[in-house]
């Protein structure tokens, strides 16, 4: 049977099926037993995008676990590359890295892909997308990482450093092997297959294991991380998958920044957030009142519950009150959604005055802070 959906680092198509996604990409499912060892490595609750299955699959966080009970440690990377406003998808790793650095005290490297985006868009011109991932990082660090365990860095600025390491994996790396993990061609520009060596090259900042928080779309760069990091003397990347916010419009797919009718925007307003989510968020409830009062709404395709189910509305009991309200028809989809405007409003607000406050970190993230300054350092060794 041919399969209904496909994820690429660059494409979701289709209501992806996680279960097939794990067995097609070859991870391993984030068990119950995993995170009850998370939860007494931290001594604390469990993130809600943990309790939740956001967060729902891995590649050697076992090993990540072991590594920091034995006091080896280790480091978080993750990333982006930039765009013209960040949505409230863009946030989800971010959210969940931040948890991770609190509770494990761990030092943690961003990539800002400035390069990548230009050489993958004909449309974009390099000063775009660096003047892009500078908005993006206001963005990252109203998130509240810790300002001297995390680097924020762009690849155009930080290039002299990675060039070592990447050159290293580049050449353990043949053009069929790039070409078939992301279908690239004969018409593909000769940046956009040696970029993955410069993706790869964060995850050997450190000689300790390093975890990945990020979509599971993104997972083919580590497969060839993981198939030649030991050969360059360094660990395989370990990963932890989260699956895909859905778009307003449906469960299928993700929020794409070139569908803004499918994302609420980090500078969305009240009321754009209020006509987007009543317009457009995607209704599992019945076509008249007297429909759904009778049979009640369907939670499991509901957009509005499910932003809340996977980060919205953390508090367990106040999820589940709302999630039989609504599937027995006393709770309408107005009522759902108008929770959700509540909630995202509530979340943009606080948000955007982070946000200010970030233009007065900027440096610190990128040039002043202790892990900043250790790794500026290393350019003029």
């Amino acid at each position: 049977m041919a399969q209904d959906f496909n994820v690429t680092p660059w494409e979701v198509k289709g209501k992806v099926d996680y279960d097939k996604l794990i067995v097609q990409f070859g991870t391993q499912k984030l068990t119950e037993e995993l995170k009850e060892k998370t939860r007494r490595l931290i001594n604390d609750e469990l993130h809600v995008m943990l309790r939740r299955n956001v967060f729902f699959s891995h590649r050697d966080y076992d090993l990540i676990l072991k590594d920091y009970e034995e006091g080896k440690g280790f480091f978080l990377y993750t990333g982006r590359a930039p765009s013209l406003g960040m949505h409230i998808g863009h946030l989800i790793p971010f959210i969940f890295t931040k948890w991770l650095q609190d509770k494990f005290k761990v030092n943690v490297y961003i990539e800002l892909t400035d390069d990548e985006k230009f050489m993958r868009n004909l449309d974009y011109s390099l000063d775009q997308t660096r003047q892009w991932a500078y908005d993006n990082i206001l963005d990252i660090i109203a998130v509240g990482f810790d300002p001297d365990k995390t680097f924020i860095f762009q690849d155009t600025e930080y290039i002299k450093n990675m060039y070592p390491v990447a050159i290293k994996i580049a050449k353990k790396l043949t053009f069929n092997e790039v070409r078939a993990t992301f279908g690239l061609d004969t018409s593909s520009n000769i940046g956009i297959i040696f970029y993955p060596a410069l993706q790869i090259a964060p995850t050997m900042f450190e000689h300790k294991r390093c975890l990945i928080p990020a979509g599971i779309d993104q997972d083919p760069y580590w497969r060839l991380q993981r198939d030649i990091a030991e050969s360059l003397g360094y660990y395989k990347a370990a990963q932890i998958h989260s699956k895909f916010l859905p778009p307003l419009t449906g469960p299928e797919g993700k929020m794409s920044s070139s569908q803004p009718e499918s994302a609420i925007y980090l500078t969305d307003g009240p009321e754009t957030v209020k006509n987007k989510i009543m317009k457009y968020a995607f209704s599992g409830g019945q076509p008249t009142i007297e429909l759904h009062r009778k049979y009640g709404g369907n939670p499991d395709i509901d957009v509005s519950f499910q932003w809340l189910y996977m980060f919205f509305e953390p508090d367990d009991s106040k999820i589940k009150k709302i999630e039989e309200e609504y599937r027995s028809g006393k709770m309408l989809t107005g009522e759902l959604k108008s929770i959700l405007v509540e909630k995202l409003n509530d979340f943009l607000i606080e948000h955007r005055n982070k946000r200010e406050e970030a233009k007065k970190l900027v440096n610190t993230f990128k040039y002043e802070g202790e892990l900043a300054r250790e790794m500026w350092k290393k350019i003029h060794e």
